[in-house]
Formats: structure tokens, sequence, C-alpha cells
């Protein structure tokens, strides 16, 4: 059509005044995402890691170049390099979980946090994985706890109880029967990951037939004190496990 004639003789003019670089190296890259060298250097991660979290997956191991790009991303705002980021994890994520779920959400931030750095690196992250597929990422879980980084505690049990009802869901009636594709920046233990998988998994149990209990639920807070608050499914769910893509590797997750 003339209109993508147009983006692409517009996408043409950028590349030439303004040459991509590669996220990793800063190298030239032209038209492309990735450098050369880069495509053929990177440390790819074949591994699929199991968990709490069910799942996960990266595209690439978390070190050298990968963690220096990540960092930048996450604490410079180099969200210049999101394109790559999204194409990468889009990849992985049709490699593994094709056709093994139903939306795609993130790992969110605290409000507090998201006021200090400015964005939600993880909401950035799935946004630039759905361009790819022309689709749209779901919010399903608010962060109620501003808890130390994870990356402050070495000990796994430490950071499992860091993240412990950290999360809560948003619009519980929206995530039931659905399976998700659960997108974090970084991931070490899994800690972050199980926990937020758990509390979507919670709803995710209910059948679509359930939703409307869930929505008149949600209306009853005057109830809540008589009948115990939100409905809790057990902790096996028949929607099997919640998918997570890790990240730019298994210590990262796109």
């Amino acid at each position: 059509s003339i209109n993508d004639a147009l983006d692409k003789a517009q996408r043409g003019l950028l590349d030439f005044f303004f040459p991509r670089r590669c996220p990793f190296c800063g190298r030239v890259a032209g038209r492309e995402l990735l450098c050369e060298a880069c495509k053929a250097s990177l440390p790819r991660c074949d591994k699929v890691r199991t968990g709490t979290f069910g799942e996960c997956a990266a595209p690439l191991y978390y070190e050298g170049r990968v963690r220096d790009a990540l960092l930048a991303f996450k604490f410079k705002r180099r969200i210049e390099d999101l394109n790559a980021y999204g194409v990468l994890m889009a990849e992985k994520a049709a490699e593994v979980y094709a056709d093994r779920f139903d939306a795609v959400t993130w790992v969110p931030v605290s409000k507090k946090r998201l006021k200090k750095r400015g964005f939600d690196q993880a909401r950035y992250l799935a946004g630039s994985l759905c361009v790819e597929w022309h689709v749209e990422p779901q919010e399903t879980l608010r962060k109620i706890l501003d808890n130390p980084p994870q990356s402050g505690l070495e000990d796994a049990d430490a950071r499992r109880a860091n993240v412990l009802g950290a999360y809560e869901a948003v619009h519980p009636e929206r995530i039931a029967g659905k399976r998700f594709l659960l997108v974090d920046d970084i991931c070490t233990t899994g800690s972050t990951l199980g926990e937020a998988a758990r509390v979507l998994r919670e709803y995710a149990y209910f059948s679509p037939e359930l939703r409307a209990i869930l929505e008149k639920a949600a209306l009853m807070q005057a109830d809540r004190n008589r009948t115990g608050g939100m409905f809790h499914a057990p902790k096996s769910s028949p929607w099997g496990e919640v998918q997570s893509c890790e990240t730019l590797c298994p210590g990262v997750f796109l």
C-alpha cells in the first residue's frame, strides 16, 4: 500500500542519517538490529528452566556485554534498544512457547520505584515483544510492596521472603481461564517470577464461566470480613504452568 511504501521510505531515511547501533557493542549495524559480530558471539541460552514459576526461557545469558546493555537500559533508560530486545524475546517465545499462551503480561515495579526510575522496564520489554506480534500486553498485576532490590540479596530463601505478598491481581476476572507469557527483565533464582506466577495462577484456575463470580466478588468489598475476602484457588492449576521467557538470559528474562 501507499502507507507501507511511505513508512519504508521513512525508515530508510532514518537509517541513512541516523544509522542503528548494536545495543551490545555500539558498532553501526546499518539496517540490522545487531551487528554481525554480536550475532555470532552473544551468549545464547538454549536451556529452559523450570521452577515454581512454571517454565522460563531466555534468548541470552546475563553476562558480559548483555549485562552491560541491560543495566544501561534499566538504569540509564537506553530505550532506543528495545526493538532488538523485542525481536530476541519474540523469537525465543515462538520457539519455546508457540500456541501455549493466550496473552502477554509483565512483572510490574512498585509505584515508588516507577516514580524514581521514570518507567517500568518489564512493561517496556513486554510491549516491545508484542510489537512483533501486533498485539497489546495485558496488565494483570500490581506491586503493592516497595521491597528492597533482589540484586542486594544472594540467599535464595531471602529472595523468596523478600517478594512474598508483593503482588496483587488487577481485574482478576480478566485473568480467569487464561494462560500467560510472563515477562521480566532478569531471572536469577526465579523468586520474583515465582511469586508473580503464584498470584496469576490463583485466578487463572477459574474457568471463563466463573468470571462473573469474580466480577461480583470485586464489587462486594463491604462483605470481605464476612466472606473472607477474595477467592483463592488450589496451588495446582488445571491450566498448567504459567509461562515465562527468561532474559536476554537465565539470570535475565526478556
